[in-house]
C-alpha cells in the first residue's frame, strides 16, 4: 500500500510524499527498521502531563458531553471548531531556491499545520512539515503571521516543536488518548492546500486504534485511524474529540486507489511526552540495545532448523555495543527480555523503548541447543 506525509503540500513537482508500500503487520516491515544498526524508539508512552491552560484571548472548550452520539448534531462540530480552531496553526516550509547563476531567494516550497500548545508560542506539528527548512513562517487564524523559529524536531516520530514571538496565542487542550475508544466521534482541524482552505473541519469516527506503519525509511508508527478527511496540508493538525480535546496530530493517511477514509493520527499520549523532551533538550534521548534484527521465529522454521523454540527474533550484535560487550552473538535468538515474552522483533521494541538509557536489563537468548541469561546494560541511541 502507498502512504504520503499529509500535511506537506508542495507547491511543485509531486505535491505527495509516498511512503512504500508497508503495512507492518507484516513483520518484514518491522525488521527493516533495523537495518540502521540500533534500535530506534518511535512512541514512549508515559503519564500525560496536566494540559497547559488556554492563554488570555483564547477559548473556552464547550461543555463535555454525556452522549458522544450527540456531535452527529452540526451544532456540537461548530462548538469544538469554535473553541479549537483558533489554536490550529499554518505553517509555511520557505527554502533557498537559486543555482550558482542565478540569484538566490526563498520561496515556499510546502505547507502544513501546528496546534499551539502553550501560550509561550510553542507550537507541535510533523517533522516533514518543518524539514530542510532555510524559513518557518506560521499563520495564526486571527490573521497574524510570524516567523517561526525550530526547538527541536525528530524523524523517527515525526514531531516537531516550533517557536513564534506573539502574544495572546489560545492554546489547544490536550485529551487522554488512552481513553479513546473505536467507534467515537473525532473532528480534524487543519490547512488542506494551504491558507486558500485554512481552519477546513472534516468529521467522522476513530476507526481504529494501535495501527501500526512502518515507512522505507524504518521508521514505525503506532498510530490512531480515522475517517475523518485528512488531505495534503492537514499533517501537524489537531484530531479531537467530542468534547474539543486534542486527542492525536494527523500525519498519513493511504493514498491509493481503492482506499477512502483510512486517515492516521499519532496518539496525544505519545506526542505530549515527545514534545515535552523537545521543549526541555532539543533532542530525543533513547535506549539502545545495540542489535540487529534478521528475522523472526516461526514453527516451520523451527521445524526446518531443529531449534528448541518455535518463536523468538534472531539478532546480529553490532561492534563494539552494548550487546556484543555484555556477550551476546551473532545468530543468537532472544526470546525474553527481562522476564517477558518475545516472540517477534515488535515485542523487543516495545519492551526496550519501557527502559532509559544505562538501565540494566536481562535478555534471555537461545543459541544453539541451550538457553542463555545474559546482563545488558542499555546504551544511547546515537542521534540521527
Amino acid at each position: 500500500m502507498d502512504y504520503y506525509n499529509e500535511s506537506y503540500s508542495s507547491t511543485g513537482g509531486n505535491p505527495k510524499r509516498r511512503f512504500g508500500g508497508l503495512f507492518s503487520y507484516f513483520i518484514v516491515a518491522l525488521i527493516a527498521a533495523f537495518l540502521g544498526g540500533y534500535f530506534s524508539q518511535y512512541f514512549v508512552q508515559k503519564g500525560t502531563p496536566a494540559p497547559a491552560p488556554l492563554a488570555p484571548g483564547g477559548y473556552a472548550l464547550p461543555a463535555p458531553v454525556t452522549d458522544p452520539a450527540s456531535i452527529v448534531n452540526s451544532s456540537r462540530i461548530v462548538q469544538v471548531a469554535t473553541a479549537v480552531g483558533p489554536a490550529v496553526v499554518g505553517i509555511s516550509n520557505r527554502a533557498r531556491a537559486g543555482g550558482l547563476f542565478t540569484r538566490q531567494r526563498i520561496e515556499e516550497v510546502g505547507t502544513g499545520s501546528g496546534v499551539i500548545f502553550d501560550g509561550l508560542g510553542y507550537i507541535v506539528t510533523n517533522h516533514h512539515v518543518v524539514a530542510n527548512a532555510a524559513e518557518l513562517v506560521v499563520s495564526v487564524p486571527d490573521g497574524r503571521t510570524a516567523r517561526a523559529t525550530l526547538v527541536g524536531s525528530d524523524p523517527r516520530t515525526d514531531l516537531a516543536v516550533i517557536k513564534v514571538d506573539l502574544d495572546n496565542l489560545p492554546v489547544a487542550k490536550f485529551g487522554d488518548s488512552g481513553q479513546v475508544n473505536v467507534g467515537e466521534p473525532a473532528i480534524a482541524i487543519g490547512n488542506p492546500g494551504g491558507k486558500e482552505f485554512a481552519g477546513s473541519v472534516t468529521a467522522g469516527i476513530v476507526s481504529g486504534l494501535n495501527r501500526q506503519l512502518t515507512t522505507p525509511e524504518g521508521f514505525a508508527f503506532n498510530l490512531i485511524q480515522t475517517d475523518a478527511a485528512i488531505n495534503p496540508g492537514n499533517s501537524g493538525g489537531a484530531l479531537l474529540n467530542a468534547n474539543g480535546e486534542v486527542i492525536g496530530i494527523n500525519s498519513i493517511k493511504i493514498a491509493i486507489s481503492g482506499f477512502e477514509g483510512m486517515g492516521f493520527a499519532i496518539p496525544s499520549n505519545q506526542v505530549v511526552q515527545i514534545v515535552d523532551e523537545l521543549r526541555s533538550k532539543g533532542k530525543i534521548t533513547r535506549p539502545a540495545l545495540g542489535v540487529t534484527l534478521s528475522l523472526d521465529i516461526d514453527k516451520e522454521m523451527a521445524k526446518q532448523y531443529n531449534l528448541i523454540v518455535d518463536y523468538g527474533v534472531v539478532i546480529r550484535a553490532l561492534p563494539g555495543g552494548p550487546a556484543q560487550r555484555a556477550g551476546l552473538q551473532n545468530n543468537d535468538i532472544v526470546i525474553a527480555f527481562n522476564g517477558k515474552e518475545v516472540r517477534r522483533g515488535v515485542d523487543l521494541q516495545k519492551e526496550l523503548f519501557e527502559h532509559k538509557v544505562g538501565d540494566s536489563v536481562e535478555i534471555t537468548v537461545v543459541r544453539e541447543d541451550k538457553k542463555l541469561v545474559v546482563p545488558v546494560v542499555l546504551g544511547e541511541l546515537p542521534q540521527g
